[in-house]
This record gives structure tokens, C-alpha cells and sequence, in this order.
């Protein structure tokens, strides 16, 4: 590794990422470099990766500490990682852990081997146990380093990295947490009657409905709170789960309920009107990031709003169901009603988002003519 330089890209004065600053932009502009010719790859928006490293604008940098190392070979970037300290979430699970995220490099054990080296370093120091991810600053952030699925492209909101990747990992003594799986579902199938007949029992037994014919903003109003803290208890026992105080809540409100498609998505309340579960769906953007290339202007936002209103492959972003709720059968209320309205779009495909391997409630797939069309992978070491 002798050729192989680290640089800490640095801090500023009220520690945050001064994230105009030459080596910010190489942190952020690598990928760029390193996937242009992968067609598999989706480009995030440049102004989102920006904001998740900007304290003013990500409310969880409050309760995470974090270093972003470079790794240089013959004076040119051909790696990055982030090393993450959770305080919140190793408080909650009493755990010793910093985490690994943005982890990019080329086909270089050498490489991959230095960035990890380095957040280990900063691990021990700081008095952790061991070192897991790829992991984000939350639950909310990408996670979980593609093992099976190569030649599925991901949703917007997954992390993409090329077959190389785990056999390094697995060289370098990094050994299997967790696993998430991604279903795919063609989107058209015909509603199991079986279920149907179960769906109208359930509701008519406790007395649930569905949502409905609310605009937008009704809809962010009236129940934006109601789902995020729905998700926080359906989430609570799921693995590293962190949940969203209000600060997060109100961002995730901001940052997702403004671009929700209401044909897409579907609200199981109670008689009290309590979001007892809920399932949020869209459009799949990734071919539109491809062309947009990361950038929003000059013409990004064209084929992003172009992909907005084609309803073909669908990407399954959030569900959950309030776990008092989770052996009543709910939990497929909510998607045999998006069910109805992807047949009605002519809605062809459906992925799903991650969910850990032994999350039973994922498993509702299983009713379904559906496959496992990706595998991710969380890995851990001990320091």
C-alpha cells in the first residue's frame, strides 16, 4: 500500500464539511469517475448528497460524529468511505459500533483496504468494538452492499456497487451481520381472491378504512406525523433502528410527502384515524438520475418529471404497519389496494425497497407471484 495516500477531507470551524472545498467535491464527484461507464449505476442528486453532509440541513449529524477519508493512487482519487459514530443508535442497542458508508473504490484490494484501515484507526480511538456497513447516518440513508442482483437495476434509494466489491470484503476478514432482500413483483398480477375476501373481513372486524381523496396537502397535514411515528414503532425492533425524533420527522415530512403520487400510495386508519398502516410507492427515477446525471438543472428535472408521470415500473420506498396491528393481517390490506392501482395504470414491475431477511412482515411477497431479485449485505468486524 505504499503508493496509496489517505487524506481526511476537513472540517471547518463549527464541524461541519465545508463541502464547496476541493477535496469535498472530489469526496462527492468519484462515483461520477468510477461508474461512467457502468450502466447499472444511479446517480444521486448532487444538491441531496450536499444537504446529508450539511449540519443546518440533516438533523441527525446532532447525534453522529463522522470522518470522510480519501484514498489516493498516482496523485488521482480511486477510493472514499465515511466513518460513522452513532451515538444514539449505540446507546440504544449498547453497542460499541462505527459504522462504514459512501464506500466506493476501484478494483483494488490495496485501496478498499486503506479506507477501511482508516475508520478502524478512528474506531479504536474513540473506543469502539467493531466496524459494520455500509451503513448511513440513519435508517433513512442507503444501506447494505449488493451481493446477489447485479443485473437488476436498483431503485433511487439504494445503494449500487459492482460484483467486485464483496470478494474484497471477504478477503479483507469482513464477515456476514445482516442481509436485506429486495422482492420484484410484476405489478399486474390479479389480486389473490383469497385475499380479497380476508382484506374486506379485517377491515370490516375492526372497523379500518382506507384513505382516500385527500389532495397533497391534506394529505401531509393530516397525517404526515402519523406516519412517521407509525414507522418508528413497525421499525423499533428491526435491526440498528434509530427512531425519528421530531426534528427527522419533520424533515423526511419535507424532503418525501411533497412528491408522494396519491395513486401510489394507501393509509389503513383506524377508527380513532390513526395511521395504523401505510404503504408509499412511486415511479421508478433511475433511468431519469442516469440521464439527469446527478444535476437538476439545465435539463435534470425534465426527465425526472418526464418519469414521474409513467406508471410502468413502479419502486416500493416505505411501508410499515403498527406492530399491535402486525398479526391481524393488515399488513396486506395496504398493498392489495396499491395492487388495484398499479393493474389500473397498467403498471407492469414492482421492487421493493430492502428489508432484513427475517422481517416476517416482509414476506407478504410470497402471496404473490414474486422473486428475490437483490441481496444486501451489512458486514462487521471486529477492531
Amino acid at each position: 500500500m505504499n503508493n496509496i495516500i489517505i487524506k481526511e477531507v476537513p472540517y471547518n470551524s463549527g464541524r461541519t464539511y465545508l463541502t464547496s472545498s476541493k477535496l469535498f467535491n472530489e469526496f462527492l464527484y468519484f462515483p461520477y469517475r468510477l461508474f461512467k461507464d457502468d450502466k447499472m449505476w444511479i446517480p444521486p442528486l448532487l444538491m441531496d448528497e450536499r444537504n446529508t453532509f450539511n449540519k443546518k440541513v440533516n438533523p441527525a449529524l446532532e447525534f453522529c460524529d463522522y470522518k470522510i477519508f480519501l484514498a489516493y493512487k498516482d496523485n488521482k482519487v480511486a477510493g472514499r468511505i465515511v466513518g460513522i459514530i452513532n451515538h444514539k443508535a449505540n446507546e440504544i442497542w449498547n453497542r460499541k459500533h462505527i459504522r462504514f458508508g459512501w464506500f466506493d473504490f476501484e478494483n483494488d484490494l490495496n485501496v478498499a483496504k486503506a479506507l477501511l484501515s482508516s475508520v478502524e484507526k478512528w474506531g479504536r480511538e474513540e473506543g469502539m468494538e467493531k466496524i459494520v456497513g455500509p451503513m448511513g447516518f440513519t435508517d433513512m440513508d442507503k444501506e447494505g452492499m449488493m451481493v446477489e442482483g447485479f443485473d437488476t437495476i436498483c431503485p433511487m434509494a439504494c445503494y449500487y456497487n459492482p460484483s467486485y466489491y464483496p470478494p474484497i470484503m471477504e478477503k479483507l476478514d469482513y464477515k456476514k451481520e445482516v442481509d436485506w432482500i429486495q422482492y420484484e413483483i410484476p405489478a399486474n398480477q390479479p389480486i389473490p381472491e383469497k385475499m380479497s375476501r380476508i382484506n374486506d373481513l379485517i377491515s370490516q372486524k375492526y372497523n379500518l378504512k382506507i384513505v382516500s381523496g385527500l389532495s397533497k396537502s391534506q394529505l401531509r397535514k393530516r397525517y404526515g406525523r402519523k406516519i412517521f411515528i407509525t414507522l418508528n414503532k413497525a421499525f423499533s425492533s428491526l435491526y440498528g433502528y434509530v427512531p425519528l425524533n421530531d426534528k427527522q420527522i419533520d424533515y423526511y415530512i419535507g424532503i418525501y410527502l411533497p412528491f408522494v403520487d396519491l395513486k401510489l400510495t394507501c393509509l389503513v386508519v383506524d377508527e380513532k384515524d390513526d395511521v395504523v398502516a401505510f404503504g408509499i410507492s412511486m415511479p421508478t427515477l433511475s433511468r431519469a438520475l442516469q440521464k439527469a446525471k446527478g444535476k437538476l438543472f439545465p435539463f435534470g428535472w425534465y426527465h425526472l418529471l418526464k418519469a414521474l408521470k409513467n406508471y410502468k415500473y413502479i419502486d416500493l420506498y416505505l411501508n410499515g404497519v403498527d406492530p399491535d396491528w402486525q398479526n391481524k393481517g393488515v399488513h396486506s390490506i395496504y398493498y392489495a389496494k396499491m395492487n388495484e392501482n398499479y393493474i389500473s395504470l397498467g403498471s407492469e414491475m414492482a421492487i421493493a425497497n430492502p428489508q432484513l431477511e427475517d422481517n416476517q412482515a416482509a414476506h407478504i411477497w410470497t402471496k404473490y407471484d414474486s422473486k428475490i431479485a437483490i441481496r444486501r449485505r451489512a458486514y462487521v468486524k471486529h477492531l
